[in-house]
């Protein structure tokens, strides 16, 4: 399986305060909000898909 690449940014503007909470929230679960992040675009990824992602796929084998 191959390893998934860390190696493009977003950036994303959102409320002080709603960043401030969300830092909060990760470090209760000992968790980084890039790791949370990353885990709700591929949460929202694989609902959209309607099968799991795997790394090395890319927009060429995506299928609507």
């Amino acid at each position: 399986m191959p390893i998934e690449t860390r190696t493009a940014r977003l950036t994303v503007l959102i409320d002080p305060d709603k960043k401030a909470v969300f830092e909060h929230l990760c470090a209760q679960e000992d968790q980084t909000p890039s790791q949370v992040v990353r885990r709700l675009i591929r949460d929202y990824m694989e609902q959209r898909l309607g099968r799991p992602w795997q790394p090395g796929q890319n927009l060429e084998n995506v299928k609507r």
